[in-house]
């Protein structure tokens, strides 16, 4: 099992402040988040110099670049958007592809007020099986994010069911299915853990519930909020889950403060 953390503990770090504190405080890759002007400039159309250079940078300290996080979503009615969504994913593929990352991450997207979740689904399977086949064949995953309106297993397993492609597969945020769905850790493992190619962490606790948006949440220290990571890892540990847990920690405390007490605290419950 490997650990890593997303552009968002850091927004304004070039790639190279970026690395400096993986190797500094023991992370073994970094996860950029594009389209959101984050300082590492690895971005869909950087040049191809640049990104042969962070990915050389990376390796070279035995570390990856592990996944490229999009905003992509496929819930929308209009074809139209949809059409455009997959095309960016696309993108985004190459350019993980570039930087030797395994994955890139998307969201099936919220539902608008008063749609068919039948046919929510549907739009999000069909968008996601025309991206599939390019996903397999550079050896990059689509990861679904458990997240917006797909915090629940069980939709999440019918998105999985539906696409049916070795190219699609689940990024498990460990905390959305708990605090949004109120699903056990246990719970939401079984359901997904076939599909599981890619792991978000992040403790918290709910301050609002969903309804029919975004459930508020609040960050809190790992171990010090409400969702049980230490058996989320030793479930993956039991199962030979050899792929990445990220920290996704938005908008927090400083990178200096957090990332190694974090990290600590993962590395902790595997012992």
């Amino acid at each position: 099992m490997l650990f890593s953390f997303m552009s968002f503990s850091c927004p304004s770090a070039s790639v190279g402040e970026a690395l400096r504190m993986a190797s500094e405080y023991g992370y073994d890759g970094f996860e950029p988040r594009i389209d959101v002007g984050h300082g590492h400039g690895l971005e869909i159309g950087a040049g191809a110099g640049t990104l042969r250079d962070a990915r050389k940078a990376f390796e070279d300290l035995g570390k990856r670049i592990c996944c490229v996080a999009t905003s992509c979503s496929y819930v929308d009615p209009d074809a139209a958007a949809r059409d455009r969504a997959v095309e960016r994913a696309k993108r985004a593929i190459d350019l993980a592809a570039a930087l030797g990352a395994p994955a890139i991450r998307v969201f099936g997207g919220l539902p608008p007020k008063g749609a068919s979740r039948e046919a929510c689904l549907e739009n999000v399977v069909g968008s996601l099986s025309k991206i599939a086949g390019q996903a397999a064949s550079a050896g990059v995953a689509v990861c679904v994010e458990t997240h917006d309106g797909w915090c629940d297993p069980a939709w999440m397993a019918r998105v999985m069911g539906g696409v049916d492609h070795p190219g699609v597969a689940v990024n498990w945020d460990i905390m959305h299915p708990v605090l949004t769905s109120g699903y056990t850790v246990a719970d939401s493992y079984g359901i997904l853990k076939r599909w599981v190619m890619h792991v978000h962490a992040h403790d918290g606790v709910l301050i609002e519930p969903a309804g029919d948006g975004y459930a508020k949440t609040e960050l809190r220290a790992m171990g010090s909020g409400d969702v049980d990571h230490g058996a989320a890892l030793r479930l993956l540990g039991e199962d030979g889950y050899s792929g990445y847990v990220s920290g996704e920690w938005i908008n927090w405390e400083p990178p200096e403060v957090h990332l190694p007490r974090e990290l600590g605290r993962l590395r902790g419950y595997l012992r």
